[in-house]
């Protein structure tokens, strides 16, 4: 079966350029073809930094044919008095058929006129001439560049296009402006191994063409040289070496034909923090840092970095790799050295110079506007004296690394040598730490910070830039969120959880935005302010339990109420108590436990709407007229409620709901014996009062219920 070749050459593409063009690709050329009704064997994708490629094998020689059927004119314009008309007519000689060939079929809309047309299969070198436009100028990215003086873009300019469907060459042109490219069967090999063009003369052999030509198009199998090559070099140095997932990623696509290159640099740099000599090596040098072993993070003087050059000269590219790296690092020392000769503190007058956000002042104001709020935290916490004024102490020092000479040389290490330079000014190591910690989590698969100040520290800091951002107006739409801030109330609600802190989240935010509101005289929008954080909130909550809790969804709609303002509430004043309720439900479903008593709460809550009992009250005894009780399933219903109240009391103290549950299995029985037993009662009794009495029986058991969850927001059998 045919096998089609499709390479683009093009000037060094970035590399998060190549990787995202490779994953859009691979999705998209198979559904074309699919939508083209096309089959085939396998769709492979290959990329390097000059040129991306798509090999599709086991192709068929043409489309399948197939029937379509084609809806014509209505019956009463396609025929009259039995006669077709000029419209009936029209449909089929433009459809190549006979009148007598129409079918008649009645629509929602009446009878109309349809055939079924034999719609033969394309030849599939037509429809791959089609399609190799869409999938080339459907690439998308940042930052593309307009091709030639055309309107076509694409990330660099396009100097050669390969088109081969098995050994012919497909005739396809690529015209933007003046400048036209002509498909071939040349390819290009290594810029320097192989510096000339190759002709690929079948399209299946096109991985082996290019690899002799020293060029390995497999980003997977790049990959795996570059790790073996990696590891093979730091073993001879009797060395270990941690292969960063992102850096490997981008050198993979940097190279084409890659060569493993051993450096050194002066032992003397080694005094510098590991963290900034990584730093320099890896985010700026793209360079493979080489410990002592694999237990100690003990840097020895040496790196690896992946040359696309020839490997008869590594000794000259180690030594070019060399010189860079001792500017850089003696850049690093010249920093670190002239930033400790004075205290950490002694930098906070610069932090005035810096703008946080325009209309939000300095980061010399942030900084009060954090102690402020972290003072807040201290009090629900209800720390000691000593704990609040280590809290105070960091959030006063939090951001003042980020007006050093090494921090503005390399921002990565913001909070890093916050917490280095802390050491070295002689503050607490508690202090210190907090200082890295404020910042954690940095990304998604990042860690929580440890230590209760710096997750104080960072529970202020977040809170401070979401009032200030959501009270400007600049709240995240869409994909567009250049402040973070959903990351940053993913961050509290994780904080909050992993650390147990018993932090009422909906009181600092309104003592947060009426400390906004007055310096920014807003008053009047305190309110709306308020109800937008509180919402932003709660679908972040939504969404951290069910992504990262793996609750079901109808469970953490019970806990967080269908507009349900005394659930919405209660979720943002206790997290601890909500995540506690959620995991429960969870819980209490894989095992069993909830099938045993959805029904019968169930019952009850949706007959309880028909009442007007308030949700809170929860003790029968000045509610319940037990004379009015007509058969035993009531008494036995009141005793019921009764012996609840103390588990839901208890449950209500300790967030454990499982002696809850426990209660309402076991009163289960009871209460179907009240709708369905031999002495079953109707609820709905004509007398108002005896139906008041059974409805607010009913509400009860809901109200006990509803101390865990929602019952009538959770789908049975889910």
């Amino acid at each position: 079966m045919p096998a089609f070749l499709l390479e683009v050459g093009t000037e060094e593409l970035p590399a998060s350029f190549l990787s995202s063009a490779l994953k859009q690709l691979q999705e998209r050329v198979p559904k074309s073809l699919r939508e083209n009704n096309v089959s085939s064997e396998a769709v492979e994708v290959y990329g390097t930094p000059r040129r991306l490629a798509v090999l599709i094998k086991g192709l068929p020689s043409q489309q399948a044919d197939r029937e379509e059927e084609i809806k014509g004119p209505p019956v009463q314009a396609a025929f009259k008095d039995g006669q077709p008309t000029k419209a009936a007519a029209g449909f089929a000689k433009k459809q190549g058929v006979e009148v007598k060939d129409f079918t008649i079929r009645a629509t929602e809309k009446g009878e109309f006129v349809f055939i079924n047309k034999l719609i033969p299969g394309r030849k599939i070198a037509d429809i791959l001439m089609e399609l190799v436009s869409q999938w080339v100028w459907g690439l998308e990215g940042k930052r593309l560049m307009r091709w030639g003086d055309g309107d076509k873009r694409f990330s660099r300019p396009i100097r050669w296009l390969v088109a081969l469907l098995d050994d012919a060459v497909l005739p396809i042109e690529f015209t933007s402006g003046s400048e036209t490219i002509t498909s071939d069967r040349l390819s290009r090999g290594h810029r320097v191994l192989h510096p000339g063009n190759i002709s690929i003369a079948q399209a299946k052999d096109y991985v082996t063409n290019l690899r002799s030509a020293y060029v390995l198009v497999d980003p997977a199998e790049r990959e795996k040289t570059i790790t073996q090559q990696v590891n093979s070099e730091v073993k001879k140095l009797n060395g270990d070496v941690e292969i960063y997932p992102d850096l490997l990623a981008e050198v993979t696509n940097l190279v084409e034909y890659p060569c493993a290159v051993v450096g050194n640099f002066e032992p003397e740099y080694l005094n510098l923090p590991t963290e900034v000599t990584t730093t320099v090596m890896v985010s700026h040098q793209r360079y493979f840092p080489v410990f002592k072993d694999s237990g100690h993070r003990q840097l020895l003087p040496n790196f690896v970095t992946i040359s696309n050059g020839d490997p008869a000269k590594s000794d000259i590219i180690a030594r070019g790799n060399e010189r860079v790296i001792r500017a850089r690092l003696a850049d690093g020392q010249f920093f670190y050295k002239t930033d400790l000769s004075k205290s950490l503190e002694s930098f906070l007058p610069a932090l005035e110079t810096v703008t946080f956000q325009e209309k939000l002042g300095s980061l010399r104001q942030k900084v009060n506007r954090i102690c402020q709020i972290a003072s807040q935290i201290s009090t629900q916490l209800k720390l000691s004296n000593g704990e609040s004024e280590q809290i105070q102490r960091a959030a006063l020092l939090c951001k003042t690394d980020l007006v050093t000479q090494m921090v503005y040389e390399f921002p990565e290490l913001q909070g890093i040598m916050g917490q280095k330079y802390a050491a070295a000014s002689g503050e607490p190591e508690t202090v210190a730490t907090a200082i890295f910690e404020h910042y954690l989590p940095r990304g998604a698969d990042d860690i929580l910070p440890q230590t209760l100040t710096g997750q104080v520290v960072g529970l202020a800091d977040r809170l401070d830039t979401l009032v200030g951002i959501f009270g400007l107006g600049m709240i995240p739409s869409g994909s567009s969120d250049p402040f973070a801030l959903r990351r940053a109330a993913n961050a509290v609600v994780n904080i909050i959880w992993a650390a147990n802190l018993n932090v009422n989240l909906q009181k600092l935010l309104h003592q947060v935005v009426a400390n906004f509101t007055v310096v920014h005289e807003q008053n009047k929008n305190q309110a709306e302010l308020i109800a937008l954080l509180e919402e932003f909130f709660l679908q972040r909550i939504r969404t951290l339990l069910q992504e990262e809790k793996q609750i079901d969804y109808d469970l953490v709609n019970a806990v967080l109420g269908e507009n349900d303002p005394e659930y919405t509430q209660r979720a943002l004043q206790d997290l601890l108590d909500l995540r506690n309720r959620a995991t429960f439900l969870q819980q209490i479903r894989d095992d069993g436990t909830l099938e045993k008593i959805y029904e019968t709460v169930n019952r009850s809550s949706r007959l309880a709407g028909q009442g007007d009992l308030d949700t809170k009250q929860l003790n029968p005894n000045s509610l319940i007229n037990r004379e009015l009780f007509q058969k035993n399933s009531e008494e036995n219903f009141y005793n019921a409620i009764v012996d609840l109240i103390p588990q839901t009391e208890a449950a209500q103290r300790s967030r454990n709901y499982r002696k809850l549950v426990v209660a309402l299995e076991e009163i289960t029985p009871r209460v179907s014996n009240f709708f369905d037993g031999p002495e079953s009662v109707l609820v709905m009794d004509p007398d108002p009062k005896i139906k008041q009495n059974r409805l607010h029986l009913l509400g009860l058991l809901r109200n006990h219920a509803r101390v865990l969850a929602d019952f009538g927001a959770i789908v049975k059998n889910l």
